[in-house]
């Protein structure tokens, strides 16, 4: 039986995901073990802005703290309790920001529909998994015939656990099955390649896109790419450092939907990117104010 917060309606986003401890291997810094995810990540962006989020997540109820920082600036949380919470080993072996080693040390087992309260209202429903153990392919169906409009990470397929718990990269057949569900979906340019074939990331936003997703975001070290309507954005990233690279794909994609909520997918794109360059020059999740987001959008349109 699922922990819930009061359920209050209605949400303007509500990420579902494992909750998970991440322990980071910085290229040539020391280590840090801390609160991540990409409901994490991305439930800090929405709730920093002032829309109001729900998080749905399995995890062990006794990890109060990681339970108290996803609650943090008034965010619900909906707990189904399971064993174990998801914890994840995070290397960086170089100082080339896309090229990670994964370890999924132990997760919270995959999510059933029944999760999800029934009676949830939410404008948006976004499947922010980690790795493969976390949403089937039937999941995705129910929770789409319950008529959420859904919204994913394309990690949750791609990132394979393996015998010995480390993440490797996979194609997945479902990929097309998945693609019409969706109105939004987010890759990096690693799964991009992975699922296309291709690290042009027009081209590859462009494929996705026309197995049936209506927009297409893809994220790598310069900037982010998106597919919309049959036009092709991009957007550079104009971050000073990278103390804060943790969590930039999950941070644009909720940049990305907050904004799209009232603004057009250009200007979405535009947001998006200013935001996460400034994620991206501290430690954590966002914390920064809209204007402060503004004026970095402001700057690159000089």
């Amino acid at each position: 039986m699922a922990t819930q917060d009061p359920l209050t309606t209605p949400f303007d986003i509500t990420f579902v995901g494992h909750a998970c401890i991440d322990e980071l291997y910085p290229f040539q810094g020391a280590r840090t073990t801390g609160p991540g995810s990409a409901v994490f990540y991305g439930s800090a962006v929405t709730a920093q802005l002032g829309f109001k989020t729900a998080i749905v997540t399995r995890m062990n109820p006794a990890d109060q703290d990681l339970a108290a920082r996803l609650r943090q600036k008034g965010v619900s949380l909906f707990i189904t309790p399971v064993p174990q919470t998801t914890r994840s080993k995070v290397e960086h072996p170089s100082e080339k920001a896309d090229e990670r080693r994964l370890t999924i040390l132990c997760d919270a087992g995959f999510f059933q529909e029944a999760d999800v309260p029934r009676g949830l209202a939410t404008e948006r429903l976004h499947l922010a998994g980690i790795h493969n153990h976390e949403f089937t392919l039937d999941f995705i169906r129910a929770l789409h015939a319950r008529g959420y409009s859904l919204s994913l990470d394309m990690q949750a397929f791609v990132r394979v656990i393996g015998a010995d718990r480390r993440i490797a990269f996979r194609d997945d057949p479902a990929k097309k099955e998945v693609a019409p569900l969706l109105d939004v979906v987010k890759l990096d340019v690693v799964e991009a390649d992975i699922l296309t074939g291709t690290r042009d990331c027009a081209r590859a936003a462009q494929t996705f896109a026309a197995w049936g997703t209506r927009e297409v975001l893809i994220t790598e070290q310069a900037g982010a790419t998106l597919a919309a309507g049959g036009r092709v954005f991009r957007e550079p990233f104009t971050n000073k450092s990278l103390v804060g690279r943790n969590g930039r794909g999950d941070t644009t994609i909720s940049a990305y939907l907050c904004r799209r909520k009232t603004h057009s997918p250009e200007d979405s794109l535009r947001f998006a990117a200013a935001l996460v360059s400034i994620k991206m020059e501290n430690p954590g999740p966002f914390s920064a104010t809209l204007e402060d987001v503004e004026r970095r959008m402001s700057a690159q349109n000089r």
